[in-house]
């Protein structure tokens, strides 16, 4: 059992990850149609294709700068971008 501890305790998390670690006690199991709303939206939200695209530098360079004021991923930004687009 040892190396499994040794393994697990060399495993670094993210910040965010330690902070759940550290939390643990605080989340609370949930079950019946909040469980089964969640595991849809997380369905919903699966990628399932891959996009490459050629882009102007300028417009990638304004969606990145936009990404970091709102604290997100500018792939994730774009994805938004195309849902939302797609849905309309």
């Amino acid at each position: 059992m040892k190396k499994k501890d040794d393994f697990i305790k060399s495993i670094k998390l993210t910040k965010e990850e330690q902070w759940i670690e550290d939390h643990m006690e605080e989340f609370v199991p949930i079950k019946g149609p909040e469980y089964d709303f969640i595991v849809a939206s997380i369905e919903r939200k699966k990628k399932e294709m891959v996009l490459n695209m050629r882009i102007n530098r300028d417009d990638l360079e304004a969606i990145k700068q936009k990404a970091r004021k709102a604290g997100i991923k500018y792939q994730t930004l774009i994805s938004e971008i195309l849902h939302r687009v797609a849905q309309n």
